[in-house]
């Protein structure tokens, strides 16, 4: 086993992957305060093709050099958009047709390996400040609640990995 170099892993350029089919998903991020976390995000976003971002809050918005930093450059591929209030950010998706399911630990939650969105979808997830998770206003906007099984003695992922893990279960559960 040889492990590839940059030139023989094929990768598509930022303008390329402006063109390709999107997973059709949108990845919300309400009042997320790190720059690395953003970053993250916008990294794994592009990794799974997804079609864009909303920043919401206090969420930090590109051009930024830490979140350059982790994105390395997804952020000038994958599309975003920055709105102050989640709140109506959701509403809007919402009105858009959008199925909204929250990355949270509540009432009712879906475990994400049971999660089975009606196809075709046009879904959107939305995660939370690294402490406080998402808003309960926000939530009751959504349709359900997405809850990442865990095993271990802590109750919470980082935003950022959490992100990645919900990213890649939607992303096989919505391939076209």
């Amino acid at each position: 086993m040889r492990k590839l170099n940059i030139l023989e892993m094929n990768r598509i350029s930022a303008e390329q992957y402006k063109q390709v089919a999107k997973t059709p998903l949108t990845v919300v991020l309400d009042d997320v305060r790190s720059t690395y976390n953003v970053g993250s995000v916008f990294r794994s976003a592009d990794a799974f093709r997804i079609e864009r971002i909303c920043l919401c809050g206090i969420t930090p918005q590109p051009p930024h050099p830490e979140i350059h930093k982790t994105a390395l450059g997804a952020e000038l591929s994958v599309e975003w958009t920055y709105n102050t209030n989640t709140l109506q950010q959701v509403t809007q998706l919402k009105a858009e047709g959008y199925t909204l399911y929250a990355v949270e630990q509540a009432e009712g939650s879906i475990m994400l390996n049971q999660l089975a969105p009606q196809l075709p979808a046009k879904c959107a997830i939305i995660l939370g400040n690294e402490v406080k998770g998402v808003r309960q206003d926000v939530i009751d906007q959504c349709d359900a609640c997405i809850e990442i099984p865990q095993y271990g003695t802590k109750h919470s992922l980082n935003v950022s990995t959490a992100a990645g893990i919900v990213m890649w279960e939607m992303m096989l559960r919505l391939k076209m």
